[in-house]
């Protein structure tokens, strides 16, 4: 059943971020409102934030998928 759960969302994902990409609208991209959320364009605090974040995701994934816990 997960398997369907995971499926819908990365598929109901795809579409939403398409019509982003296609529709040339400014800020409905994932990445303009990664970059809105942390204010990477304006702030080193931002910039600074949001690697910390990705690369503890990054690290905390990694460990997860290799070692198959948490």
């Amino acid at each position: 059943m997960s398997w369907l759960v995971w499926s819908a969302w990365t598929a109901i994902f795809a579409l939403f971020e398409t019509w982003a990409l296609l529709n040339k609208r400014d800020g409905d991209t994932l990445s303009e409102n990664t970059r809105r959320l942390f204010r990477t364009r304006t702030s080193k605090a931002g910039r600074a934030a949001f690697s910390v974040t990705w690369l503890g995701f990054s690290g905390w994934f990694l460990l997860h998928i290799l070692t198959e816990t948490m």
